[in-house]
């Protein structure tokens, strides 16, 4: 495909708006359609992007006929749902992490795919950012092997909000949506298939009704382990910090930062050609659209992180 490729995109909220910022740095690419829960919201987002169609239905935009492909930026529980009418309707897609909030829908989710040929990926963005490619690069050159990954994912959201600090529509989870980076992220560096899952959660928020905290421990094939803990009741520091803990050496990665285990900085900005993330997650999506073959991060390549996810969601109940 050498025309220009375009795109509608679905949730004009805080994540929406990260990707719309990454695509204006993507030559051949051009969001034609933005989906919104509200109107005038999702207007005044598009106003500012330069966005010409804006709805609040996304079969309107499927119906669009020179549209080719679907970002989806959309509740957790409308994922599954809403990967396969994109599929469907004949669009290539990528859904925002996690793939699916159960295991059945994930899997009608790569089944479809398998049929149609389109190009489905899941946006597992850890797969993607600077720090976390710096580290793979080492394992894959053999310069570096993991024995076990210490993980803290901490929010404060004792009220339902999202990254913006605006009501959301929907309950947020730290297994489906959270727990699915660092499951993912730890089989794709350890290169080995997880073999063992374990979990234990803390009371149940009595108005959110789910749980506000809770602790993973994960082994791969090859011996590997990794420690999860997840809060959203933590008042700061907030977001995710990796401690990759090797044979030759310790790396902690925080974002698209890296540091060794004596804290000094180690320089990533020339292992890809962007230091953001979501960036380099969507350039993967349309490069393979263009070349026609599967990304990383497929829907396929993810999915054993949702049988994971099943396992310890049957453990937790």
């Amino acid at each position: 495909m050498s025309k220009t490729i375009k795109v509608a995109l679905a949730g004009a909220g805080a994540f929406g708006i990260k990707h719309l910022d990454g695509i204006k740095n993507i030559d051949g690419v051009e969001v034609i359609s933005l989906i919104g829960r509200e109107l005038d919201k999702t207007q005044e987002v598009a106003t500012r992007y330069g966005i010409g169609h804006v709805t609040t239905d996304l079969n309107e935009s499927l119906a669009i006929k020179e549209l080719d492909a679907v970002i989806l930026c959309t509740p957790t529980q409308m994922h599954a749902e809403q990967t396969l009418a994109c599929l469907k309707a004949g669009k290539h897609v990528q859904v925002e992490i996690p793939l699916a909030d159960s295991l059945a829908g994930a899997k009608a989710v790569v089944d479809l795919q398998k049929q149609t040929g389109l190009v489905a990926m899941c946006g597992h963005t850890r797969r993607f950012n600077p720090s976390h490619q710096y580290v793979h690069k080492k394992i894959a050159a053999g310069e570096f092997n993991i024995q076990q990954m210490d993980v803290q994912t901490y929010f404060f959201r004792r009220t339902n909000t999202n990254a913006l600090g605006q009501a959301r529509s929907w309950t947020d989870h730290l297994l489906w949506h959270h727990a699915a980076h660092t499951v993912d992220l730890f089989a794709y560096q350890a290169n080995s298939p997880i073999v063992q899952a374990n979990a234990v959660q803390g009371p149940i928020h009595p108005t959110l009704g789910i749980a506000m905290d809770m602790s993973i421990q994960l082994k791969a094939a090859n011996g590997a382990i990794c420690t999860l803990s997840l809060s959203f009741n933590n008042d700061g520091p907030l977001g995710t910090y990796f401690r990759y803990i090797g044979d030759t050496a310790t790396y902690i990665a925080r974002y698209d930062d890296l540091f060794n285990g004596k804290e000094e900085k180690i320089d990533v900005s020339r292992v890809d050609v962007s230091m953001n993330g979501i960036e380099l997650q969507d350039r993967e999506f349309f490069a393979a659209i263009r070349e026609g073959r599967e990304p990383n991060s497929s829907v396929g390549r993810v999915f054993a992180c949702y049988e994971v996810l099943h396992k310890l969601e049957q453990q937790l109940a």
